[in-house]
């Protein structure tokens, strides 16, 4: 961790942290402006729906396999050179399907840009750790996390606005050119962090040190949270549609479950840091409050039960996140770093596609979607009773 004394980070620490939310910005953004108009890309190629799937999976395929590896790699020669090569790498890969000009080539695009953000994805969460004080953990993640929230609500909307004037050239071209652009900052901004000298690592000491509690409790977490708001998204506005609302009501209640997301984050960190929520109950409560949402989507009709679905959605993610990074980051050795997150992304990735698949196969086989979010829901809730009930002190140790 830092050898700052302060809780608070100073202007300075702040602005360097800065490209590093922007990193986050650009993975986010880059995922989902592209992959929310994959149903039209397979509609006008006609793909079938398998394709689709394979498509909208790629992305996150390439950073479930290789985050752990680039996050041990950030370790062994630093983090800096990772979120740079990766930022440059995201911008080839953009470059490259735009130079080709082929479009059947979108999933080898999407592939590589997700290789890439494995890289700087992980390497980023960890100098936010390195270059914070270790009592403004929770306000840093906060802001990363609410750049990344950012990233998933103007991803579709600019996507669409993007494919519209000049398809989809133009969009990963401007995803390309952002990347380039993030890169500079960060270059020119972010200090060089050396690597730490490590102790030999077994094999078995890793799996012993990734099943500790300080471990699994926030990584358990993420995965939750990310669960929740991934189905949010994709199924809120299906229940809306339901019940007989039109694209607008079901677009402005994700929109209000991103935004209350992003919103709430840097506040539940700032709390977490100044000691008004330990981390154990808030990340049990906000798994509980994304619960309560999946249930009130269920129980409440119309459009009042949209909204608070979507509301109590944005603040249990909202809660819950910035406080599980900040526990993850606690928690490990700092020669480690890179590696503990990339680790823990894998349960983000988890999380993001296994919540929408849970739902989806409960909603299939009951034939109401209700079962579905009803089955995320108790899912959720036996994360947060298992959070919670795990040891408060945690074991710190390699």
């Amino acid at each position: 961790m830092s050898r700052e004394s302060p809780g608070r980070p100073t202007t300075a620490a702040g602005s360097r942290l800065l490209p590093l939310y922007a990193a986050g910005f650009v993975t986010a953004f880059g995922a989902h402006s592209i992959a929310a108009s994959l149903g039209g890309y397979t509609q006008a190629e006609h793909a079938s729906l398998l394709t689709l799937g394979v498509l909208l999976a790629v992305y996150d395929a390439a950073e479930l396999v290789l985050k752990p590896l680039f996050g041990a790699l950030a370790d062994r020669v630093g983090p800096r050179p990772v979120l740079l090569g990766g930022l440059l790498a995201f911008a080839a890969a953009s470059a490259a399907f735009v130079l080709a000009a082929d479009p059947a080539l979108v999933g080898v695009a999407r592939f590589g840009q997700g290789a890439a953000a494995a890289a700087f994805s992980p390497a980023a969460a960890a100098m936010v750790a390195r270059l914070t004080p270790q009592a403004g953990h929770g306000r840093a993640y906060g802001g990363y996390g609410a750049w990344k929230g950012l990233g998933y609500t103007l991803g579709p909307v600019l996507g669409g606005v993007l494919i519209t004037l000049g398809g989809y050239p133009l969009l990963f071209g401007t995803l390309g050119a952002l990347a380039v652009a993030v890169a500079a900052w960060a270059a020119l901004v972010v200090p060089a962090v050396p690597a730490l000298p490590r102790a030999r690592q077994t094999v078995l000491d890793l799996a012993r040190r990734l099943s500790t509690s300080g471990f699994v409790r926030p990584t358990l977490t993420l995965a939750g949270a990310t669960a929740a708001l991934a189905t949010g998204v994709g199924f809120l506005p299906v229940a809306g549609a339901a019940h007989g609302l039109g694209p607008l009501v079901t677009g402005a209640a994700v929109s209000a479950l991103a935004a209350t997301a992003a919103l709430v984050q840097p506040r539940a960190g700032r709390a977490r840091d100044n000691g008004r929520i330990a981390d154990g109950p808030g990340m049990a409560a906000g798994l509980a409050l994304a619960a309560a949402g999946m249930a009130g989507g269920v129980v409440l009709p119309g459009v009042a039960g949209l909204l608070v679905a979507a509301v109590l959605i944005g603040v249990g993610t909202g809660l819950a996140t910035p406080i599980a990074f900040a526990h993850l980051a606690a928690s490990s050795p700092t020669e480690r770093l890179g590696q503990t997150m990339g680790a823990a992304e894998v349960g983000r990735e988890v999380g993001d596609a296994g919540g929408p698949l849970l739902v989806g196969a409960l909603a299939a086989a009951a034939g109401a979607l209700g079962v579905g979010l009803a089955g995320l829901a108790v899912a959720l809730v036996a994360l947060a009773v298992a959070v919670a009930r795990a040891p408060s002190r945690e074991n710190t140790e390699p």
